[in-house]
């Protein structure tokens, strides 16, 4: 009697389990589910990009998975990705919030707090005291000229040494975003650097890796003691720094006369005062880590890719070389008004963003209505996952979009034309890193706050 009972419960479990991992009607198509884990093994948990481009050949550029119970609809190719977060782009503007690095930031953030009045208030406030703070402005580019000179003394104190690159660069970006975020800039042997440069590396990490996608796809396993949980260990660590300067801040700070991103907020949360607003000081520290975490990865990743591939190509650094010296023309530096007048130069970092591929998925977006894509139906609240290595690195047979490899085609950068004369000249550019995109004022809606800082750093 009572194996019977046993065997009904999990027929009956089995059979709730196979309905809701069925796909709704005209959802994308995908591999066949299993109950409960869904296509997670079908998927390579250290680097599912592979299994994505095989999945898009017998599926198309629009199709879904499951990761664990949980929906996930894949979309590939310029013509998706566009329809998506340009033209359609407050239907796909959401983020998932169920999510390993939801939780390590304790939903505290920006980047990836959902689609709403607390995200956009926050947002429109990041980029106004980003701007004040020298966001485009001489005054940032101060800032990097002047850290440009702590990079270049460290080389020249590393010849004949071995030494990481990775590490300075990571150093580099951190010292300039944490001269916005805390007015502080660090030596790259300083202990406080070494221990949050190494906790972001390790979250890094472990969020790029197999070990969140499992604690994505099973949440009962989200207690135990796996190694995700360095993660909140690592978070906790540099929160608990973060707030020591938040709590200097407050003792030394002179009300309206910000010196930084942290005296800009405390201001902010004296305005707005009890009114209701998201503005709170138990957000502070976490949205600053945020930002720190936008302004530092995928600048010091690239800059990174930069290095290595100048390396392997020398005629091409020569030649890079060759037309900033013709820029500078007795100057001691360039600036980035300077960039014109370099395409060759804006060419090589347009190539080497493209294969640096830093964020190949991109953040994790969800649907905030019922909508459709490409002619399938999309329900409110399904996560979207974009595939930017299918964009990269592919060749779109109506429009050059990239290179076809996923090496640097730095072989074929050439000016083809010059327009113009003085200040007014145009250049045309025959590249594989420039997308034949134009995108609307709508898409601002997805633009991240670190994206003018990104090539800000790569061009000065």
């Amino acid at each position: 009697m009572f194996l019977s009972v046993v065997l009904l419960w999990l027929c009956v479990c089995f059979i709730v389990l196979q309905l809701k991992s069925r796909r709704p009607k005209n959802f994308p198509p995908g591999p066949p589910i299993l109950p409960l884990l869904g296509n997670t093994l079908q998927l390579s948990l250290e680097n599912p990009l592979k299994d994505f481009e095989r999945l898009r050949k017998s599926y198309g550029d629009v199709y879904s998975i499951f990761i664990g119970p949980k929906p996930a609809v894949i979309i590939n190719g310029v013509k998706a990705i566009k329809e998506a977060m340009v033209t359609k782009a407050r239907d796909f503007a959401g983020r998932p919030q169920d999510l390993f690095v939801n939780d390590v930031t304790k939903d505290k953030g920006v980047i990836l707090a959902d689609y709403g009045s607390s995200w956009r208030e926050h947002r429109r406030f990041a980029l106004m005291t980003l701007r004040n703070f020298g966001l485009g402005k001489n005054s940032m580019e101060d800032r990097i000229h002047e850290e440009i000179k702590y990079t270049v003394n460290t080389l020249e104190k590393s010849i004949g040494k071995t030494m990481s690159p990775q590490v300075m660069f990571h150093n580099a970006a951190s010292n300039i975003i944490c001269q916005v975020l805390f007015a502080r800039r660090y030596e790259y042997d300083n202990a406080l650097i070494k221990v949050i440069v190494r906790c972001f590396t390790e979250n890094s990490r472990l969020a790029n890796g197999p070990w969140a996608m499992l604690y994505d796809s099973f949440p009962l396993i989200r207690y135990l003691p796996l190694p995700f949980m360095k993660a909140f260990k690592n978070a906790e660590t540099v929160e608990n720094l973060v707030n020591e300067f938040v709590k200097e801040h407050k003792k030394t700070r002179v009300p309206g006369e910000p010196r930084d991103f942290v005296d800009c907020y405390l201001d902010e949360l004296e305005k707005v005062g009890d009114d209701g607003s998201s503005f709170s000081e138990d957000r502070i520290c976490l949205y600053a880590l945020d930002l720190y975490f936008a302004g530092t990865d995928t600048t010091s990743n690239t800059l990174l890719t930069g290095f290595l591939y100048l390396m392997n190509y020398p005629h091409v650094q020569e030649r890079c070389q060759q037309e900033i010296d013709r820029v500078l023309e007795g100057k001691d530096r360039v600036s980035f008004e300077d960039r014109h007048k370099m395409p060759y130069v804006q060419a090589v970092i347009h190539e080497i963003q493209r294969v640096a591929n830093t964020v190949p998925l991109s953040v994790f977006h969800c649907t905030t209505k019922d909508t459709e894509l490409m002619g399938y139906s999309i329900p409110k609240g399904t996560m979207i996952i974009e595939n930017l290595t299918s964009v990269l690195i592919t060749l779109n047979k109506k429009v050059r979009v990239w290179g076809t490899e996923s090496q640097a085609d730095l072989q074929s950068i050439q000016v083809v034309h010059r327009l113009g004369s003085g200040d007014s000249e145009i250049y045309l550019i025959k590249c594989p890193a420039i997308i034949c995109i134009e995108c609307p004022p709508s898409a601002k809606n997805a633009s991240m706050v670190g994206v003018h800082n990104c090539y800000h750093h790569l061009m000065c």
